[in-house]
């Protein structure tokens, strides 16, 4: 079974579509205001609908951005700690991680 593309409405449930069918719709949206000659309640009605779209993919970026700082900082705490054990061995003369010596110690 081959695998499937996802389409810009993938992932859509009501109120939280994903953000890219969020973004796909809102670029319609804004494609239409632009080109067609629309009566006024129309473009209230779109405006209103693109202002929501739009809050849902900064809600979904801000979102996105808070787990890559998360990331981040974890990464830089794992450095810092294997840093830090690094330079503890160093000064207590205990063998480092990748110490090639064939001698067996018991202590």
């Amino acid at each position: 079974m081959p695998a499937r593309k996802k389409t810009p409405d993938a992932g859509q449930n009501g109120d939280n579509p994903s953000f890219e069918a969020a973004l796909a719709e809102l670029e319609e949206i804004v494609a239409a205001m632009e080109e067609e000659q629309l009566p006024l309640e129309e473009l209230v009605s779109r405006y209103e609908k693109g202002s929501k779209l739009l809050a849902r993919c900064e809600t979904v970026l801000a979102s996105a951005r808070k787990r890559l700082q998360t990331i981040s900082a974890r990464a830089e705490a794992a450095e810092e700690e294997t840093s830090d054990a690094d330079e503890d061995d160093e000064l207590t003369g205990a063998p480092a991680e990748n110490d090639d010596d064939d001698d067996i110690r018991l202590f």
